[in-house]
C-alpha cells in the first residue's frame, strides 16, 4: 500500500461514475459482484484510482488488516477476498471514533479505493481498462491531420523528416508530432523492449536512437492498434520532443 493519501477535490479530476465497474482478482475469477451506482455522488472516480461504494461490496470480501491506523483516523487498511485469491493493497474511509474538529464529513466517508494494479483487470461497462489508472473524464484527445514539415535532429543529424503528420493534442500535455513512418531514418533506430500502455491511446512500442555512438533510450514511440480515440496515429513513429530536436516549418520548438 502507497503511503500517500489521496483526497477528493470538487476539481474536474473526480465527479460520479453512475456505470458498473466488474472487477477481476488476481487469479482471473470475478469478484462476486457488479458495481451499478446511480445516486449522486454515490461513487467517485478521482485519479489516478476508483473510489468504490463500501456498501457494494458483499459481506466478508473486506476484511480489516493488522495493524490498524489511530482510532481518530477516518481510514483503515484492508484485504479484499475473492475466492482463492485476495489483496492487501486496499484502503477503506469511515468516520473517525474521535471527535474531530471538522464540521464537514470527508468526501471519501464509506468510500473504499483499491489499487488499479491490484487487479489483474477492470472494466467500465464492456470495455477492459488500459494502462496504470482510470480515465480522467475531462481529459480530451484530439488528432489533426498536418502538411506543415516536421524535421527531427540528434547532435545536427537529421533522423526523420515528413510532411504527413498527425498532430497530437491530449489535455494538459504538449502537442505530440507522428509523422509518417516513411520519413524516418530507420538506420538510426534501434527496436526497444519497452512497452507501456495508455488508457487514451492504447499500448506503444518504442525504438532507442542510436547517433554517432549515442544512445537516446526509448525516444522513439508507436502504436500498432491504438484506441478508437487515437486510431489516426497508427504506425507512425513520434519522438520524444524533450529529447531530440523538433522543428516545425523549420522553427525550433523549445524541449
Amino acid at each position: 500500500m502507497s503511503g500517500n493519501i489521496h483526497t477528493v477535490s470538487s476539481s474536474p479530476s473526480s465527479l460520479p461514475l453512475p456505470v458498473p465497474v466488474p472487477l477481476i482478482s488476481n487469479f482471473g475469477s470475478y469478484l462476486p459482484t457488479f458495481l451499478l451506482i446511480e445516486r449522486q455522488n454515490s461513487q467517485i472516480i478521482a485519479n489516478p484510482y476508483f473510489y468504490i461504494p463500501l456498501a457494494a461490496f458483499p459481506p466478508n470480501t473486506l476484511t480489516k488488516t493488522t495493524p490498524t491506523p489511530a482510532p481518530n483516523k477516518p481510514y483503515w487498511l484492508a484485504t479484499l477476498h475473492a475466492g482463492p485469491s485476495s489483496t492487501s493493497r486496499v484502503l477503506a474511509f469511515s468516520s473517525p471514533s474521535s471527535p474531530s474538529s471538522d464540521p464537514e464529513p470527508s468526501p471519501l466517508q464509506n468510500l473504499v479505493r483499491i489499487e488499479v494494479s491490484a487487479l489483474s483487470a477492470w472494466f467500465v461497462e464492456d470495455e477492459k481498462l488500459l494502462g496504470p489508472h482510470p480515465k480522467d473524464p475531462y481529459k480530451r484527445i484530439e488528432c489533426v491531420a498536418s502538411s506543415r514539415e516536421v524535421r527531427v535532429e540528434v547532435g545536427g543529424r537529421e533522423v526523420a523528416r515528413s510532411k504527413q503528420n498527425v498532430f497530437l493534442y491530449e489535455t494538459m500535455l504538449r502537442a505530440r508530432y507522428y509523422v509518417s513512418a516513411v520519413g524516418v531514418e530507420y538506420e538510426f533506430l534501434r527496436a526497444s523492449g519497452t512497452e507501456s500502455f495508455c488508457p487514451y491511446k492504447g499500448m506503444a512500442n518504442y525504438y532507442d536512437l542510436v547517433v554517432d555512438g549515442e544512445v537516446i533510450k526509448d525516444a522513439v514511440w508507436y502504436y500498432k492498434y491504438p484506441t478508437a480515440e487515437s486510431a489516426a496515429v497508427a504506425g507512425r513513429l513520434c519522438f520524444y520532443n524533450e529529447k531530440v530536436d523538433v522543428f516545425i516549418d523549420g522553427v525550433k520548438e523549445e524541449k
